[in-house]
């Protein structure tokens, strides 16, 4: 399978926008998609994001590359140095880093990125390539 870049492209930004939506208007949100829709958006952009990197790469080896990723950042909210804290602090270190470990966002990161896996093989398949 090969990917298309730009579509690749277009769901990235989609996903961000809708991740960062997510957050800003959180309040008019039901209480369940406020507090786990933002990460199950972030892991299914970083999904986008190697599916785009990677274009030829099969959709497991993808799908695995992005649990691993996302799960690794999550573990890494448990070291508490100084200086990752003070990244952590800052806008984009905060979007990308998190700040702390909580076992929910790990599930929310592994139906994000299925649901990426879901979509990437809808369209496949709705495209007629097997």
């Amino acid at each position: 399978m090969k990917r298309n870049r730009a579509a690749y492209l277009a769901l990235i930004v989609i996903t961000m926008a809708l991740g960062l939506a997510s957050r800003k208007f959180g309040a008019w949100l039901p209480a369940f998609l406020r507090d786990y829709a933002g990460d199950a958006l972030w892991a299914m952009m970083v999904f986008w994001g190697l599916g785009f990197i990677f274009s030829k790469t099969s959709t497991v080896k993808v799908m695995l590359a992005a649990l691993a990723f996302s799960f690794a950042i999550e573990f890494s909210q448990l070291y508490q140095a100084d200086w990752i804290n003070a990244l952590r602090h800052t806008t984009l270190g905060g979007l990308i880093l998190g700040y702390g470990f909580l076992w929910s966002d790990l599930v929310c990161y592994t139906v994000g990125v299925l649901t990426g896996v879901g979509i990437e093989r809808g369209i496949v398949y709705r495209h007629g390539k097997k």
